[in-house]
């Protein structure tokens, strides 16, 4: 769905980050959502350099995204993912029992899979420098390739982690991103063959096209 001036629902993103970072910045999360929902929606760009003071009382942690519609305020992208699944069968099933495994899968991307991946980034990224990084490194490949074993075990031949896609399936290949710059996922055929279906779904391709169309091509000037 197009960007819409005039919706009753606001994402909050940011106006400008590095190139290394366009993309992943997870307002592309809820874009996405709303993409599979078939629900438009406006953005409010902030600046991740001086963000605003009173955009705390939104987001408690001054991060992105923040959103908003006729009901409701939220922040954190899993909890604004499960909140437009609960009217999209197409992220969140009507039955009860496929609805709490979709929900299920959605926390165990967030709790018990992005963690660690969110910390070999530290590592290879932000602090690669450092010499605690290096030691680091070894254990954390150990503990990423098991995690993946077990998650590659349980999607086994399906399609998608409970047959079909849901809200789960969207943050699990959304985390799973996060290996982009390694061959990790690629050692489990089913898991890379799984990530390139989830993303190679017109909902994520839109919602990457939104963010970075939204993203100012010059760098803010230091104060």
């Amino acid at each position: 769905m197009p960007v819409d001036p005039a919706s009753d629902i606001e994402v909050t993103a940011f106006d400008w980050v590095p190139d290394f970072v366009r993309s992943y910045v997870r307002d592309f999360r809820v874009r996405w959502a709303l993409e599979e929902a078939g629900r438009p929606y406006r953005t409010r760009l902030i600046s991740a350099e001086e963000r605003p003071q009173a955009y705390f009382a939104e987001q408690p942690f001054g991060q992105v995204p923040a959103y908003r519609d006729a009901q409701v305020q939220l922040f954190e992208s899993g909890a604004i993912v499960l909140h437009i699944g609960q009217d999209c069968a197409a992220l969140l099933p009507g039955d009860t029992a496929a609805r709490a495994r979709a929900t299920a899968w959605l926390v165990a991307a967030l709790n018990s899979v992005e963690p660690m991946l969110m910390e070999l980034a530290m590592v290879d990224v932000f602090a690669r420098d450092e010499e605690w990084a290096a030691l680091r490194r070894p254990s954390l490949i150990v503990a990423i390739r098991t995690r993946l074993s077990y998650l590659s075990d349980a999607l086994g031949t399906r399609d998608f982690l409970e047959g079909a896609f849901t809200a789960g399936d969207l943050i699990m290949a959304s985390s799973l991103r996060m290996l982009d710059s390694t061959d990790l996922v690629a050692e489990h055929t089913n898991l890379a063959a799984y990530q390139r279906r989830c993303l190679d779904r017109p909902g994520f391709a839109a919602a990457v096209a939104a963010q970075l169309t939204d993203f100012r091509d010059e760098a803010p000037i230091a104060a």
